[in-house]
C-alpha cells in the first residue's frame, strides 16, 4: 500500500495538487501544466508497456524501477525551473506507478491466500488515496515546491526499499508458475486479448474524463474562487478520504461483478465531475469537496475493478494484463488532460466539468458490451472477480 501511496499519490498525481503553487512561484511553467500531465500519462503507458514484458517474472527489479522513477522524477519537480526539465522530471516520476501496480500483483499472489487475494489488492490499491492525503498534508507544511517535492522524493525511495522485504526470505517470494511459457502463449493469444477489449475501451474513455480533475481539480476550484488558495491541501485530504472506500471494491465485485461495480464507480466519476462544474459556478467551497471525496472513491474503485478484471481475463498473467489495461486508463487521461487545457478558454470550468461529467458516463456505457468472441476464449478465467 505504501510504496502505491507514494508512487501514484505523491509523484503522480502530486502535479495536480501543486499545480497553483507551481504557477505562483514559477510562472515559466504555468502553461505547460496541462501538457506536462499529459506527458506524464503518455510515460506512465511507456512503463507499463515494458513492465507487461517482465515483471510478472521479476517482480522485484519490477519494485525497484518503481522507487527510482518515482523518487527521480520528484526531486527534477523539485529543481526544475524551466520548462523542458520540468515536463522532463513529470515523466519520469509518473513512470513509477506503471512499475509498481504490475509488479505487485504478482507479489500479492505470492503471499495472500486465494480466497484474500482480492481484499488484498483492493487495500493496496488503496494506497493511492493515502498518497494524496499525505501529498495534502504537506501542502499545509509547505507551500514551497522545492522542499515539499524533496520529501516526497524520500518517502517514494522509503516505501520503495520496505516493499522488497517480502524478498528477503525464499518462502515470500514469488515462485515460478508452472507451465509459464504455455500459458504466456495463452494470454497473448487472439483470443486472450479480446478479453480485455472491452475493459481497455472503457478505461480511455473513463480515463479522458477523470484527468480533469486530477490535473486541473485544484486549479479550478482556487480559480473560480470556490476554495481560498490556502485551504487547497483540503481539496486533495478529501479525496483521499473518499478514496479510503476503495478498500471495500473487492467486496462490491464479489457482491455484484465486475461490470455492474464498473459501472457505481463510472457514475460515482460522473457527478463528481459535474459537482466541480457546479461548485465553479456557484463558488461553493462545500461542493468542492464533496465532489473531490465522491470522486477520490470512485476512482480509486474503478483502478480496482481494472484489476479484478485484468486478475480474471488472464490469471497466469495477472501482471502483464494489469499493465494493459492501466495503460488505457492512462491513454484516456493523457487525452484528456492536453484536450481540457486546449479547450479551457473556450468552454470555462463549468463546460469542461460537464464534458468530463460526461465522458466518465460514457465509459460506464462502454462496459455493457458483451462480445460474443470473448465467450470462446482459449483462456479460462479463474474464479477470482
Amino acid at each position: 500500500m505504501l510504496l502505491i501511496a507514494t508512487t501514484y499519490g505523491m509523484a503522480r498525481f502530486g502535479v495536480g495538487l501543486f499545480a497553483p503553487y507551481l504557477a505562483a512561484q514559477r510562472p515559466e511553467l504555468a502553461e505547460v501544466l496541462g501538457w506536462a500531465a499529459a506527458a506524464q500519462f503518455t510515460a506512465y503507458c511507456a512503463a507499463a508497456v515494458v513492465a507487461a514484458r517482465w515483471v510478472d517474472r521479476h517482480p522485484r527489479s519490477g519494485l525497484i524501477a518503481a522507487g527510482v522513477t518515482a523518487a527521480a522524477g520528484c526531486l527534477g519537480i523539485a529543481v526544475a525551473v524551466h520548462p523542458a526539465p520540468f515536463v522532463v522530471a513529470v515523466m519520469v516520476g509518473g513512470m513509477g506507478g506503471a512499475f509498481a501496480s504490475a509488479a505487485l500483483v504478482p507479489v500479492i499472489d505470492a503471499v495472500a491466500t486465494q480466497e484474500g487475494k482480492a481484499t488484498a489488492q483492493a487495500v493496496a490499491n488503496t494506497g493511492t488515496a493515502v498518497g494524496v492525503i499525505c501529498a495534502g498534508l504537506s501542502s499545509f507544511a509547505t507551500s514551497q515546491v522545492g522542499p515539499a517535492w524533496t520529501f516526497m522524493a524520500l518517502a517514494c525511495a522509503g516505501t520503495a526499499v520496505a516493499a522488497l522485504s517480502p524478498f528477503r526470505t525464499r518462502a515470500a517470494s514469488p515462485a515460478p508458475r508452472r507451465g509459464t511459457e504455455d500459458n504466456t502463449r495463452k494470454a497473448s493469444s487472439p483470443a486472450a486479448k479480446r478479453l480485455l477489449v472491452v475493459p481497455a475501451a472503457a478505461a480511455v474513455v473513463a480515463g479522458s474524463g477523470s484527468a480533469l480533475i486530477w490535473t486541473f481539480g485544484p486549479a479550478l476550484a482556487t480559480g473560480s474562487g470556490s476554495v481560498n488558495h490556502e485551504r487547497i491541501g483540503w481539496l486533495w485530504i478529501a479525496l483521499g478520504l473518499g478514496g479510503l472506500l476503495g478498500t471495500f471494491t473487492g467486496t462490491l465485485v464479489n457482491r455484484t461483478g465486475r461490470r455492474p461495480a464498473w459501472w457505481v464507480c463510472t457514475a460515482a466519476l460522473a457527478l463528481a465531475s459535474a459537482g466541480i462544474a457546479a461548485s465553479t459556478a456557484q463558488e461553493s467551497a462545500a461542493l468542492a469537496y464533496i465532489s473531490m471525496a465522491i470522486f477520490g472513491a470512485g476512482y480509486i474503485g474503478l483502478s480496482g475493478v481494472l484489476i479484478f478484471w485484468a486478475r480474471n481475463a488472464w490469471p497466469t498473467q495477472a501482471g502483464s494484463a494489469t499493465s494493459v489495461l492501466f495503460i488505457a486508463l492512462a491513454t484516456g487521461q493523457a487525452c484528456g488532460s492536453a484536450g481540457f487545457g486546449l479547450s479551457e478558454p473556450v468552454l470555462g470550468p463549468a463546460g469542461m466539468g460537464m464534458v468530463a461529467a460526461a465522458l466518465c458516463a460514457a465509459g460506464g456505457l462502454v462496459a455493457t458490451i458483451r462480445p460474443r468472441a470473448a465467450r470462446h476464449a482459449s483462456v479460462k478465467p479463474d474464479t477470482t472477480p
